[in-house]
């Protein structure tokens, strides 16, 4: 069911129509998505029932109706599509945000490691988006869809400040631990571990991407590293035995990711988290936690993952 097929029906407010399958639209004027369709092979009374799962294509300047026949693939194309469709809906005053990034010259300088400037915009947008107006659950529908673009409408530029202060108090922090890795060089075991982690905590879409409770712990998770590099020059030996008693639990996260080949799980993911939380207490314990940490406790977590 992979190609674009569908529901033969009634006009909205049933669900799409066949002749809308395929097509691209720039605005909700077709009917409510459901979460999957029966679809009929052909073949007259004997011909297969598939079942198709539809989603909203993003197409960058529209989105397309599709059905496609993976749940989990249509469910992140169906997000994806959403928020272009959000977009559309939105443009001016996502364009009011755009011109008042605060301080956004020295934003976008101190992205360049990650981005241009016109990336950085994207990612911004996408992240207002996001926040505004993609809370589960996804509109299904013209009505519930034009409740949230009117309940966003008047919120865009506040989030988006919001996200941008953010944004600066994190990248500030990564151009100090810029500046400070070099002099790790002579300890290779830590800087490795200390660049796996940030790769982590900061791939290419860690504006859009990173949930917004999290994205706010950023700043704390960089400034921890700053002060592991500080102490890792007078205390390498302390470091090191730090490192050894976390390595266990890193490599039991990092090969249940591999097997899972992409697919996301939220027990591993939360587990990720408190392993940042984890390095606080471990490297940078004067910053504190806001919940309690420690090898033995995530252990523990570990272990009610694998049951």
């Amino acid at each position: 069911a992979g190609a674009a097929a569908g529901h033969g029906g009634e006009r909205p407010p049933a669900a799409p129509t066949l002749e809308e399958f395929g097509r691209r639209f720039t605005a909700w004027t077709f009917g409510p998505l459901p979460q999957l369709l029966e679809l009929r092979a052909p073949g007259g009374r004997n011909a297969a029932t598939l079942i198709g799962y539809p989603a909203l294509v993003d197409r960058g300047d529209a989105v397309e109706l599709q059905v496609l026949d993976d749940a989990e693939a249509a469910a992140a194309a169906n997000r994806t599509g959403i928020r272009r469709l959000f977009a559309l809906a939105l443009r001016e005053p996502l364009r009011q945000f755009e011109r008042s990034i605060p301080d956004s010259q020295r934003l976008s300088l101190l992205y360049m490691p990650f981005g241009t400037a016109e990336q950085l915009r994207r990612e911004l947008v996408d992240a207002v988006l996001q926040r505004a107006c993609l809370a589960a659950p996804l509109p299904a529908d013209a009505e519930a869809f034009g409740e949230r673009v009117a309940q966003a409408r008047p919120r865009l530029t506040l989030i988006g400040q919001e996200i941008a202060r953010t944004l600066m108090a994190i990248l500030t922090e990564h151009s100090a631990v810029q500046r400070k890795l070099p002099a790790a060089r002579g300890f290779p075991a830590a800087a490795a571990d200390i660049e796996q982690q940030l790769a982590g905590l900061l791939p290419p879409r860690f504006v859009s991407e990173t949930d917004p409770v999290h994205f706010g712990h950023l700043p704390r998770y960089l400034k921890a590293i700053s002060l592991r590099l500080d102490k890792l020059r007078t205390e390498p030996t302390r470091d090191a035995q730090k490192m050894a008693e976390l390595a266990p639990l890193v490599q039991n996260l990092r090969r249940r990711t591999a097997a899972l080949k992409g697919r996301h799980d939220p027990q591993l993911a939360e587990f990720r988290w408190l392993l940042e939380e984890l390095r606080v207490s471990l490297f940078a314990q004067e910053l504190r936690t806001p919940v309690p940490v420690s090898t033995r406790r995530l252990q523990k977590v570990w272990e009610s993952i694998r049951q």
